[in-house]
């Protein structure tokens, strides 16, 4: 039974339940991780509103954010690679013109050099095996190889390609990572008042960071990583401790 998108947001739902919307003429609603569109025709999901449906993908709890954008927030462990999403990958072999890429999922991804701003067959980028690369899923579905790009629609790099040798490559949690994302995310700005650093933050969980010396690289990485567990309150003891010893 399809149950209404607007209700369910907040609420636990498992994979392979419906969800329906009512969208006004024109309204274009956005489908996040963790939901297919399911249109007229395809299941039971339109059988209960006048919309059509949302198929939940994988367990979770649903989420909103105006206008009109539903997504699964889940604890998922291995990254799945969506076509749109930006992440940070270690470059693992090269092979004639393609590179393959370790994205932290169930396969590598492959990145073509012509992929690169200002890329020819002349001009090749510098990459190396053990690179790290900041790069967006062009093609990621179930029946094809994934495939990565470092620059953007207009052949831009728009701050993708190889990322320097310094600072600190770490792992986070994917709900984590998504929650640093986010345009108003307080952890991020605090940290950035306390201790100037550079950050990559990847969908698949890794984020790169560097600040001007190694200890603050550490402390930085290190509130990243734990910010996940800490309350609102346990996180402004840890923040107010650190401007008390900051130099």
């Amino acid at each position: 039974m399809a149950r209404c998108a607007a209700e369910a947001v907040g609420e636990v739902v498992l994979a392979g339940d419906l969800l329906t919307f009512s969208s006004a003429p024109g309204e274009k609603v956005l489908c996040g991780p963790g939901l297919r569109r399911q249109e007229h025709g395809h299941g039971h999901a339109s059988d209960s509103g006048p919309g059509p449906g949302l198929a939940v993908c994988k367990s979770g709890i649903v989420r909103h954010k105006e206008p009109a954008v539903y997504w699964v927030d889940s604890q998922q462990k291995r990254y799945v690679p969506a076509k749109g999403e930006y992440v940070i990958g270690i470059v693992t072999t090269k092979s004639g013109d393609i590179f393959k890429v370790d994205v932290g999922g169930s396969e590598q991804a492959s990145l073509s050099y012509l992929a690169f701003e200002g890329a020819t067959k002349r001009n090749r980028p510098n990459v190396q095996v053990g690179d790290l690369v900041f790069a967006q899923f062009v093609v990621a579905n179930k029946d094809m190889e994934p495939e990565l790009v470092c620059i953007d629609s207009c052949g831009r790099s728009n701050g993708m390609g190889v990322i320097g040798p310094d600072g600190l490559l770490f792992k986070v949690s994917l709900s984590i990572a998504r929650k640093l994302l986010s345009p108003n995310c307080e952890v991020i700005k605090n940290l950035g008042e306390l201790y100037p650093f550079e950050i990559v933050i990847g969908m698949n969980g890794r984020i790169w960071v560097k600040a001007k010396t190694i200890k603050h690289t550490l402390l930085v990485a290190n509130v990243l990583e734990s910010c996940e567990n800490m309350t609102t309150d346990q996180r402004k003891h840890v923040f107010k401790k650190l401007s008390e010893n900051v130099p």
